[in-house]
């Protein structure tokens, strides 16, 4: 009975130590722990970059020149000798009118200088046979001056017929209208027959110069600053760079295959809208701009040459002002408030709270508190769809 007794307080204290023993972790045990403690977060390091702000606007487009086609003399309208819609170049007939009358009066001004040219003859011929005869007293000096200003009196005649007969012979050829640009002619707007006038107000047709073409965007005036940051300085760098700043868009938003160049702004801000005119440049050697449409330009608004961006999901929102989440030199997460820019392809532009070099996190914000002290991983971006 005495042996048994022994053997149950072995048993108590073998038990006991055993409780001692789990009650009390290793140092080893202790330190996992601590480790599945610290959270894993994603961070990325603020690096400065040049940002560009783009804003898309509504724009119309117009053509670079438009001729207003009208008779520089009053006529009938025999025939039209271009198809309406096509492409002309410059000189091409447009239409002619008819001819007989103004052919009449060439042929009146060509008779009236051959007659001033006989008198010119005459008056020359006396004035020389009366020189000689002056030289010898046999005539009067008052005779002979006479006959020296009959001779000048029809040279000028003549030249008057002359310059007559070129006028005639002038409004002889603008029986035939042709075209002063290239482009694309628009609809008749008179039919054979037709009386027309120097002095009407309804041209008869019009030609539009589309290979390029310009459109014109309205900007609110409160944005001239980054207007004129814009503008081409004159340098083929400058110039190429500001080329690829436009581009145009449909009214849906699908880009068109084409890029414009900003010309300049307008010196005019509208009254009633407080906007003002930016005027671009486009080729469209491939008429896909026609003058009248409405398009949409995606313009330059500013650019920042050392700009920090931050991942939109890095943006934490604690009442209303946004903060982001930092890990400093020892690992310990930071809740700094900072203010923000544009959104840019799912980046924020971050004004203030942040210096280049600074970690931010990404991922894993969920689990952080102020002072904890983190895992760190490099953040990777999600691929473009």
């Amino acid at each position: 009975m005495k042996k048994i007794n022994i053997c149950v307080r072995c048993h108590l204290h073998i038990l006991a130590l055993l409780f001692l023993v789990a009650c009390h972790p290793s140092e080893s045990d202790q330190e996992t722990a601590s480790q599945a403690a610290e959270p894993f977060v994603s961070t990325m390091t603020m690096k400065p970059a040049q940002l560009d702000i783009f804003e898309t606007l509504p724009a119309r487009v117009a053509a670079v020149r438009v001729a207003a086609i009208r008779p520089q003399i009053s006529g009938i309208v025999q025939h039209r000798l271009f198809k309406q819609g096509r492409e002309v170049k410059a000189g091409d007939p447009l239409f002619q009118l008819d001819p007989a009358p103004f052919q009449a009066d060439v042929d009146t001004a060509r008779a009236t200088l051959q007659k001033a040219q006989a008198t010119l003859k005459r008056a020359m011929d006396k004035a020389s046979y009366l020189k000689p005869l002056l030289d010898a007293d046999a005539i009067s000096r008052q005779e002979y001056d006479d006959a020296v200003l009959q001779r000048d009196q029809a040279n000028a005649d003549v030249a008057q017929a002359q310059a007559t007969l070129a006028r005639r012979l002038l409004d002889l050829n603008y029986t035939r209208v042709t075209a002063p640009i290239a482009g694309r002619i628009d609809q008749t707007l008179v039919s054979e027959g037709a009386l027309v006038s120097r002095s009407d107000t309804t041209p008869m047709t019009r030609i539009e110069q589309i290979d390029q073409v310009f459109v014109d965007v309205r900007r609110p005036a409160s944005s001239l600053e980054s207007i004129n940051q814009a503008l081409p300085t004159g340098s083929a760098e400058s110039a190429a760079a500001t080329q690829t700043n436009i581009n145009i868009l449909h009214p849906n938003g699908q880009p068109y295959p084409l890029q414009g160049q900003l010309l300049f702004s307008g010196i005019h801000i509208d009254p009633s809208t407080g906007d003002v005119l930016l005027r671009v440049l486009v080729d469209n050697e491939q008429r896909l701009l026609l003058p009248g449409m409405f398009v949409k330009a995606r313009v330059l608004r500013s650019r920042y040459t050392n700009a920090l961006t931050a991942p939109q999901q890095a943006i934490v929102h604690i009442g209303g002002v946004p903060h982001i989440w930092t890990i400093d030199s020892h690992d310990r997460a930071a809740l700094k408030p900072v203010a923000l820019g544009a959104l840019v392809q799912g980046q924020y532009h971050v004004k203030a709270g942040l210096n280049a070099g600074d970690h931010i996190v990404v991922e894993g914000k969920e689990r952080l508190q102020d002072g904890i002290t983190v895992h760190q991983r490099p953040w990777q971006a999600s691929p473009p769809l």
